[in-house]
C-alpha cells in the first residue's frame, strides 16, 4: 500500500486518467473530489462489497436455476 500525505487542495494522480483532490478537511473527517472518466465505476468500499455480494448471490442463484430447469427438461 502506498501511502501519501496530502494537504487541502493538494491532489493525486492516478495513471493518466483519474485525479484525486483534497476538497476538505473538517475534524477527523476529509472530503475527496474525484476526476476520472464517465465510464470508470467509484464506489465507496461498503457499497462496491454489498455489490459484489449481491452479484454473488445472482450468479449463484441463477446457475441453481439452470440446473433444476435441465432437470425437468430431462425427466420429459
Amino acid at each position: 500500500m502506498l501511502v501519501l500525505t496530502r494537504k487541502l487542495g493538494e491532489s493525486i494522480a492516478i495513471d493518466d486518467h483519474i485525479k484525486i483532490v483534497v476538497v476538505q478537511i473538517k475534524g477527523k473527517q476529509v472530503r475527496l473530489g474525484i476526476k476520472a472518466p464517465k465510464e470508470t465505476k467509484i464506489h465507496r468500499e461498503e457499497v462496491y462489497k454489498a455489490i459484489q455480494d449481491q452479484n454473488t448471490e445472482a450468479s449463484q442463484a441463477d446457475l441453481s436455476s439452470i440446473s433444476d430447469l435441465a432437470s425437468e427438461l430431462h425427466k420429459k
